[in-house]
């Protein structure tokens, strides 16, 4: 069962983040998928993932490749379990939903929200309600002295 990550994006733009997270998964060999709200957003993502330092091979769910994806790009609510790559680790983004039962199937499970906007620090403390009330271990990390680093923990 995965601990959930909660990071608070305050410094640092997401594109800055997301190659992070997703290299670690792949370093430690969990394919990735990573889930948004908008399919406007995963479109930018994708091209930021293809022309950004340091290739990420990644690709938008839908395709005839997807289950050799080691990332698969989505906005669809399937579990990550039952997703073509079968990852073990899922980056959700801008409030896209993870239930209990989805983060008991983790290895890894990052839920990355900006920390500037308040209809998204609304919805990252909803889900972190959501995920302890159903006893899933959580942390909250913030960058805000510089680097990475736990803030919270769930329990203590």
């Amino acid at each position: 069962m995965a601990t959930a990550r909660f990071y608070h994006l305050t410094q640092d733009p997401l594109e800055g983040l997301l190659p992070v997270l997703i290299g670690k998964a792949n370093e430690i060999g969990l394919n990735v998928a990573l889930r948004g709200a908008d399919p406007a957003r995963i479109e930018a993502l994708d091209r930021m993932l293809w022309l950004g330092d340091g290739f990420l091979p990644h690709g938008i769910a839908g395709g005839p490749h997807d289950a050799d994806q080691p990332c698969l790009l989505t906005c669809d609510a399937t579990p990550a379990t039952a997703l073509p790559n079968r990852p073990g680790c899922l980056v959700a983004l801008d409030g896209a939903e993870v239930t209990p039962d989805e983060a008991r199937g983790l290895e890894r499970l990052c839920i990355v929200f900006d920390g500037l906007d308040e209809a998204a620090l609304t919805r990252a403390r909803g889900q972190w309600r959501l995920l302890t009330a159903a006893g899933i271990e959580a942390e909250y990390w913030s960058r805000d002295s510089g680097r990475w680093a736990c803030k919270a923990r769930h329990p203590k």
